[in-house]
C-alpha cells in the first residue's frame, strides 16, 4: 500500500472516530447527579452518575481544562460558558472540517492535497482556542485602557468627600465596559455581606491586568493598615497615567518595525513592477 492511500485511510479512521465521539457528546451536558435510595427499601446506595460534561473534563488534561476555565473568566463569560461545553462544541465543530478534508484528499490523493487537508484539520482544531483567547485578551486590554480614567474619577470623588465604595459606585455610573462590569460585581459582593478584602481579592483573580492587580493590592493594604485611601488613589492614578503614556510611546516606536513586512513584500514589488516593466519591455524590443 502506498503512502497516499495509507494517509487517506488514516484520515478516514480519525474522522469516523471523531464523528462517533461527537455523537456521544450530543447527550445534554448536565451536572453530576446522585440518585438516593431510601434506607427503608434498600441498604445499597447507587454510585453517583457522572454527566457527559464531567467525563469530558476528566478525560482532558487538567492543565488544559484549567487554562480554558481561566480564559472563560478573563473573557467575562464565567456564568454562560463552561469548560465542558467548550470542549464539546470544539469536538462537534471539528467534525465537518475533518470530513471535508477526507473527501478532499480521497478525491485525488496527492502530496498537495494531503498538506492542504492536514492544514485545514489543524486550523479547525485550534480555532476555538484562538477565538477564546482573543475574546479574553480583548477584554483585558479594554480594562487596561479604561483603568487610568476610572482611577482619576475615583480620586476626584474621594477628595470631594465621598467614601471609597461611593466613589467606586460613582465611577461605575459614569463608565461603561468590562472594567465597570467588574467593579459592579465587586460592589455587589460587598453589598451582600462579603468582606472588602475577599471582594477585592476576587476582583484580582478575575483579571490578568497587572496594573489592576497592583491597585487592588494597594487598596487592600491601605484598608488593613489604616492608610489614607485618598493618598493611595492619587499615587495609583498618577502611576497609571505615566504607564499609559509609556505604552503609547512604546507602540509608536514599534510602528516602523511593523511597517517593514508589508512594505517589503506588498508595496515594493508592486512599485518595481510598475516602474521597471516599461524599461524591461523597451530593452526586450531593442535587442529582439
Amino acid at each position: 500500500m502506498g503512502a497516499v492511500p495509507l494517509l487517506a485511510a488514516l484520515a478516514t479512521g480519525i474522522g469516523v472516530a471523531a464523528f462517533l465521539f461527537s455523537l456521544f457528546l450530543l447527550v445534554p451536558l448536565g451536572a453530576p447527579t446522585v440518585h438516593m435510595v431510601p434506607e427503608a427499601t434498600s441498604s445499597r446506595s447507587e454510585e453517583p452518575r457522572i454527566g457527559t460534561g464531567a467525563r469530558l473534563t476528566r478525560a482532558a488534561p487538567r492543565g488544559y481544562v484549567a487554562w480554558i476555565e481561566r480564559q472563560i473568566v478573563y473573557a467575562g463569560r464565567a456564568g454562560e460558558w463552561t469548560a465542558a461545553r467548550f470542549l464539546a462544541i470544539k469536538i462537534v465543530a471539528s467534525v465537518p472540517p475533518v470530513v471535508i478534508a477526507i473527501l478532499f484528499i480521497a478525491a485525488e490523493p496527492s502530496l498537495f492535497r494531503n498538506l492542504v487537508g492536514g492544514f485545514g484539520v489543524v486550523l479547525a482544531l485550534v480555532a476555538p482556542e484562538v477565538f477564546l483567547n482573543a475574546r479574553a485578551d480583548d477584554r483585558q486590554k479594554a480594562i487596561q485602557r479604561a483603568l487610568p480614567d476610572t482611577l482619576d474619577q475615583m480620586t476626584i470623588a474621594v477628595e470631594a468627600g465621598l467614601g471609597f465604595d461611593a466613589a467606586m459606585s460613582k465611577a461605575v455610573t459614569n463608565g461603561r465596559g468590562p472594567l465597570a462590569e467588574e467593579l459592579v460585581r465587586t460592589l455587589q459582593d460587598v453589598s451582600i455581606g462579603r468582606s472588602r478584602r475577599d471582594a477585592y481579592r476576587a476582583l484580582e483573580r478575575r483579571t490578568n491586568v497587572e496594573d489592576l492587580r497592583r491597585f487592588v493590592r494597594a487598596v487592600v493594604q491601605a484598608d488593613e493598615y489604616g492608610i489614607s485611601i485618598a493618598e493611595v488613589l492619587r499615587i495609583q492614578a498618577g502611576e497609571m497615567r505615566v504607564k499609559r503614556r509609556q505604552r503609547a510611546e512604546e507602540q509608536a516606536v514599534k510602528v516602523p518595525v511593523k511597517i517593514v513586512f508589508p512594505l517589503v513584500f506588498c508595496i515594493l514589488p508592486v512599485l518595481f513592477i510598475v516602474l521597471l516593466t516599461p524599461a524591461v519591455i523597451g530593452i526586450m524590443r531593442t535587442f529582439s
